[in-house]
């Protein structure tokens, strides 16, 4: 009996033996299977996360930031035991215990799936299968992957330590609200650094993983209150905290910034603009879009956000003058439902989803607002982030008597009298406080538009190519089309100065004496007459007087005298145009560039003839704080010398390349100030320190410009349709752009200095008469006197005229200078002579030309 128990017994046991074993053999033949083509754990020793890269001003302040994923990367050692340890409570409690799986959380979780029939499955993954899963496996709920995650967490065990093993899971994380990693989650819900978060609040992070796309905290606060107030139990349990602090962090309410308990990190930041949206085209295009991305870099860009928020406002309020000069008024064409407008709720809801400009700040910020009601006079509008009062607020009809309502089939209406003229219930509009200029009271509310017309504004050091501000339309909310940087179009007469160089460096002067007259040309298209802006024509003049007064004929015949081919080679080499087309009609302007390639080309004349490159970055760091681009390479030879008296500033050696002989440099310089003193920008531009400049206007004032500087700084504006078309009368480049760089100058000038222009070595001066070109006196006084710089060793020659070898036109009239004389006789470029006289009357001239 005895024998046949242990008989049985054995039989038992050995059935027991093979059972497991076989057991053990199928598990041991599954992992062996599943880990033959696993993904290598030994990658994540170099673990690059996405991270956030950031753009600082000038001044080191944070001015944007851009990321796919918003992460902050912390290492292990800077992240506050509290918080690991609230993940620790909230994830794995035994993190520290286990080889990277834990079979007793396998084991509960297997049961509990069994006795709900599957209706209950949860993970039980540890912090290290977490990792594995993010950073190496897909996220689906399968055995299969289960099997994966536990092979991969045994073997990177091996590989890392438990701090670098939480420090890959505490930054790759993702916690709801675009943001990964517990240091970009702390600033997007509590603006706070890790070291500032309470105990309640890193249990709130801690809480987020289990359903970071559920869990908000205020569209379910109830949720994530009880998550937080479990993970601050099991922290407490666990001995991280004690438990009088669970009971008193458990009562706490749930601030977040997002329930408006605190000021988002956003609100630091100025509203993105047209100068980062820029560095970033420019870094994702040289660095490559993924990189800029999730790279990390530190880019420290050169602007002046004092100087931005100048050039932003004069921009907009010359776009604004003129929109409200053709006095039509378009609106924004966004309506809300009159059936919400009963509902104060309701309709700020409604209103706060419409997408309107919400960054324009010109005289007062503009607010979106909605027609609540029309009366007789008046209309009451309600405003966005303003609260109503008893009294209403209101547009009162003597707001709107400046416009005439642009109709559904294009027509104009009546001139408006009453509010109901313009604005209809439900029309959301964009208004602005009026305010006493004294006392800054309010007056009353006013009725705004985003202007159609549209331009750009850019300025620059001339030394070293730092661009301090950049304005590429009215608003970058409005559109994102960068103008200073995008727009291809018409410089008009500011090429000139280009046309006036070339010739300059082949052996003319300010002196010399070129025909204003009448020119006809045989094109493809017919003959061409271009024509100057006053359509009428001065014989002979200085080459001074004819880029003061934007002389067309004097340019082309200068052209011509040159070569356009020489032209074209000019324009190319200041980076005006990458391939100029060597016609005469370019003389004028009408090959298209941006205001970035002419402003910076206008640079090079300011800092004497040196090549400099624009930048709206002085440096690019990488993750690391390693430089990988700086713009600035000249040399500092003695910055570390300490032994430099105050008075004197260190000594920058430059080896940039020079474009234009120095003396050129000046003599066009010299030319330019004429514009600026009596020239066609001298209406505008009255400013303390010497000022050299070009206006320009396209045929018809499709576009106008004005691009101009002083000894440091260049600026340059354009102002046009975005679809060209005709600016109407009184539009040109001097009265219309003018004012924008007069407005920011004179803040610039404040903050940046100026003086007069460097006069270079190798030349003299000589006094000449302006109107003539005939050599003065050395003590000779007037208007109609200057000083014209002129080359050592090239003594002038006065009274040859030069006429580009056009013959002159026939019946058509010489004035003004000319008026009084009964024709003179000049010698020609080619040794012949012509007559130029004043019995001639206009005729029926037209012109294709620019002026």
């Amino acid at each position: 009996m005895i024998r046949f128990i242990l008989s049985f017994l054995g039989t038992i046991f050995t059935f027991v033996t093979m059972g497991l074993a076989v057991v053990a053999l199928s598990i041991g033949a599954v992992f062996w299977i599943y880990g033959q083509e696993l993904p290598s754990h030994e990658s994540l020793a170099q673990y690059k996360p996405p991270t956030i890269s950031r753009i600082y001003s000038g001044e080191g302040h944070i001015i944007d930031e851009f990321a796919k994923e918003r992460r902050l990367f912390v290492p292990a050692e800077e992240i506050p035991d509290l918080v690991k340890e609230a993940f620790i409570s909230a994830e794995d409690k035994n993190f520290y215990h286990h080889s990277g799986y834990d079979a007793r959380g396998i084991a509960a979780a297997a049961v509990e799936a069994v006795q709900s029939r599957g209706g209950s499955v949860r993970g039980a993954s540890t912090i290290t299968q977490q990792v594995m899963k993010n950073f190496l496996l897909s996220g689906d709920r399968r055995i299969e992957r289960k099997i994966k995650e536990i092979i991969l967490a045994t073997r990177v065990e091996e590989t890392l330590t438990k701090e670098q093993i939480l420090e890959l899971y505490m930054n790759e994380i993702f916690l709801g609200q675009n943001s990964y990693g517990v240091a970009a989650a702390a600033q997007t819900y509590f603006n706070k650094s890790l070291e500032q978060l309470a105990p309640h609040e890193a249990a709130t992070l801690a809480s987020m993983p289990k359903a970071p796309g559920k869990f908000h905290p205020v569209r379910n606060k109830e949720r994530v209150l009880a998550r937080r107030n479990f993970v601050l139990k099991e922290m407490a349990e666990n001995g991280y905290i004690t438990q009088a602090v669970y009971e008193a962090e458990k009562e706490l309410p749930l601030r977040s910034v997002q329930n408006g308990d605190y000021a988002s990190f956003k609100s630091t930041l100025p509203p993105r603009d047209y100068f980062t949206d820029e560095i970033r085209r420019q870094l994702s295009r040289d660095f490559g879009e993924d990189e800029f991305f999730s790279g990390g870099m530190t880019v420290r860009s050169t602007e002046d956000p004092e100087m931005q928020k100048v050039a932003a406002k004069a921009l907009r309020r010359a776009l604004e003058k003129y929109d409200r000069s053709r006095g039509v008024w378009r609106g924004t064409g966004e309506a809300i439902d009159a059936g919400l407008l009963e509902d104060e709720i309701a309709w700020r809801g409604a209103l706060a989803e419409v997408s309107l400009p919400r960054d324009v700040d010109l005289e007062g910020q503009w607010y979106p607002a909605v027609v609540l009601r029309v009366g007789n006079n008046d209309a009451r509008i309600g405003i966005e982030g303003i609260e109503d009062d008893e009294d209403g607020h209101w547009i009162a009809a003597n707001d709107v008597t400046w416009a005439r309502k642009r109709q559904a089939d294009g027509s104009l209406g009546r001139q408006a009298r009453v509010a109901g003229d313009l604005v209809s219930v439900g029309d959301v509009v964009l208004v602005r406080a009026i305010t006493k200029d004294d006392t800054g009271e309010f007056v009353r509310w006013s009725l705004r538009q985003v202007p159609e017309v549209q331009g750009g504004f850019m300025a620059m050091d001339v030394n070293n190519g730092r661009v301090i501000a950049m304005q590429g339309g009215f608003s970058y909310q409005d559109t994102v089309f960068n103008r200073a940087t995008q727009a291809k179009r018409q410089p008009g007469s500011s090429f000139k100065p280009f046309v006036y160089a070339s010739a300059l460096d082949s052996g003319y002067s300010p002196a010399t004496i070129v025909i204003d007259a009448p020119i006809e040309i045989d094109t493809p298209q017919g003959v061409w007459r271009p024509k100057n802006s006053t359509n009428k024509f001065y014989g002979p003049t200085p080459m001074r007087t004819g880029i003061e007064q934007s002389r067309n004929l004097m340019t082309i015949r200068l052209a011509q005298e040159v070569g356009m081919e020489t032209v074209a080679r000019y324009a190319e080499r200041f980076g005006v145009y990458e391939d100029m087309g060597p016609f005469l009609a370019n003389s004028l302007g009408a090959d298209e560039t941006t205001l970035y390639q002419i402003v910076a080309a206008y640079a090079m004349f300011a800092n004497g003839g040196e090549r400099v490159e624009p930048t709206l970055v002085d440096r690019v760091q990488d993750r690391y704080g390693k430089t990988i681009y700086r713009h600035d390479q000249r040399e500092c030879t003695d910055c570390l010398d300490a032994t430099i008296p105050a008075t004197r500033g260190p000594r920058i050696v430059t080896n940039r390349e020079r474009v234009m002989d120095a003396v050129t440099a000046y003599q066009l310089t010299s030319m330019m100030e004429g514009v600026v003193t009596r020239g066609t920008a001298s209406s505008q531009i009255k400013l303390p320190v010497p000022v050299a400049g070009k206006t320009g206007t396209t045929n018809e004032a499709k576009d106008v410009w004005f691009v101009g500087f002083t000894s440091n700084i260049v600026a340059g504006c354009y102002i046009g349709h975005d679809r060209p078309r005709p600016l109407g009368r009184g539009a040109f480049g001097g009265t219309t752009c003018g004012p924008v760089f007069q407005e920011f100058m004179e803040e610039a000038i404040q903050k940046y200095g100026g003086g007069k222009f460097r006069v270079p070595p190798g030349g003299h001066f000589i006094k000449i008469d302006r109107y003539t070109g005939a050599r003065l006196d050395g003590d000779a006084r007037g208007t109609n006197v200057v000083a014209e710089y002129f080359r050592d060793g090239e003594e002038p020659v006065f009274g040859i005229t030069y006429d580009g070898g056009f013959a002159m036109g026939q019946n058509l009239p010489l004035v003004e200078e000319v008026a009084t004389s009964q024709g003179r006789e000049v010698t020609t470029s080619s040794g012949g002579t012509g007559i130029v006289g004043p019995k001639a009357d206009f005729g029926t001239v037209s012109s294709g030309g620019l002026y």
